[in-house]
């Protein structure tokens, strides 16, 4: 049986990130989390593996379990961490292999994607049965919502669980929670309208998964609120051009299906709601666009489908990304009915290693006791508490070239001002 997590008071940020170097804080774990032993599944991936070095550097005592298939791949991970890691072969769709590799750490980060169409929650399953504390990237509305409903067994387990706990979703949904307790703590006004926006630079360096995942999100119906009425519309439709602040500057952005749209607009009670994402160069935009039109949208919801796409696309990504870089930037917009407008921004010269960072902080938090046993979305106080969210915040925040929070869009915006084409929520 995972041993037990105890809860216990923040840890200490005792050191902040520069933007030209990224410098990981030491958390100061509880002694009886310091030595804990966290399996990171993907974790000879981009996502898992940059994950697993963002803890190693945070906080240099904990155990590091790579999990993965292609024991070659976790070996040269492991040989990267160093000591206190080891690898663990392990097979996500086989509920035995997932139970006994979980029955021997704390603390597992499922960051073995893509989560689009995924049929079940095996790994959240498989931790609740073992009594393993749990942390997801998950970037899928329906994965995510699956992994919600498991909320009362978690809870009668006591196994702390976060779900969308990567960077977008994630970060931001932490972010906008922020937004909004400081909106309701200082204005008259109630929130109106929240709108997620996201800009990658190509793939941002995640390779073949997240060019999986875009994919797979363009067969969706892209689901928004509008004054309270749930929408659903095209996918990568209603353009904006937003705005993103100093190292980033202005990029058009188009709707797709996130989940951190119907947990923020249920969780923090935003009538209006939406997130919008784009890439670089301009004809990546174009050929997602395209491919929504060309491709039925049963086509791009097949998993073997899309990764034959990825086949394809691949070579020409990875040529593409070495010209583009992997920037990548989140503005977080909340709009209040007394006319009170605030923003997040959070830019980062690399998403592979921000990627790690972001959840590497969930994972820390979770390790020292802020997520109460059940499963949680990041904006919910039971999963990060309150009084933990500053703290994640600045350490998912390390290494960037902008991050910034509570002010108004004419402070961090390069061109004040923002034109919005088609559907705007």
């Amino acid at each position: 049986m995972a041993r037990s997590l105890l809860q216990s008071s923040t840890a200490t940020l005792v050191a902040r990130a520069t933007a030209t170097e990224t410098r990981y804080s030491t958390a100061q774990l509880p002694p009886k989390t310091r030595n804990s032993r966290v399996l990171i599944l993907g974790g000879s991936g981009r996502v898992g593996g940059s994950t697993a070095i963002a803890l190693s550097k945070f906080s240099p005592e904990l155990q590091i379990v790579v999990g993965c298939r292609n024991r070659e791949k976790g070996a040269a991970m492991v040989d990267k961490l160093g000591k206190n890691s080891e690898i663990a072969e392990v097979n996500i769709d086989n509920v035995d292999s997932l139970e006994t590799a979980l029955r021997d750490v704390d603390l597992v980060v499922h960051a073995a994607g893509p989560f689009q169409q995924a049929e079940k929650c095996t790994v959240l399953e498989a931790a609740i049965e073992t009594k393993t504390a749990y942390v997801d990237v998950c970037d899928d509305t329906s994965y995510a919502f699956r992994a919600k409903s498991l909320n009362n067994r978690a809870k009668a387990a006591n196994v702390p669980a976060i779900t969308t706990g990567g960077i977008y979703p994630g970060v931001s949904n932490v972010m906008a929670a922020e937004l909004v307790r400081a909106t309701r703590s200082e204005s008259k006004g109630e929130p109106k309208r929240l709108r997620f926006s996201y800009y990658t630079a190509g793939t941002g360096g995640a390779g073949p998964t997240i060019l999986a995942t875009s994919f797979l999100l363009l067969g969706e119906e892209v689901v928004v609120y509008n004054k309270g009425e749930k929408i659903k519309v095209k996918p990568y439709s209603g353009m904006l051009s937003v705005d993103f602040g100093k190292g980033i500057k202005t990029k058009d952005v188009f709707l797709l299906n996130l989940p951190e749209v119907r947990s923020t607009h249920e969780v923090l009670g935003v009538p209006t709601v939406s997130a919008r994402f784009g890439t670089a160069p301009f004809f990546w935009n174009w050929s997602m666009a395209a491919m929504t039109k060309l491709l039925p949208a049963e086509y791009l919801r097949d998993r073997s489908k899309v990764q034959q796409l990825v086949k394809w696309f691949d070579p020409v990504v990875r040529a593409v990304d070495g010209i583009a870089g992997e920037r990548v930037s989140m503005r977080v917009d909340l709009e209040c009915s007394d006319g009170r407008n605030t923003v997040g921004v959070f830019s980062h010269k690399k998403l592979s290693v921000s990627v790690g960072i972001a959840t590497a902080a969930f994972a820390l938090a979770v390790l020292e006791g802020s997520t109460q046993p059940g499963v949680w979305f990041p904006e919910e106080p039971e999963g990060i508490a309150i009084e933990a969210r500053e703290l994640l915040l600045e350490r998912a925040a390390q290494g960037t070239i902008n991050f910034v929070m509570n002010k108004a869009p004419w402070m961090v915006e390069t061109n004040p001002k923002e034109v919005g084409l088609g559907i705007y929520v």
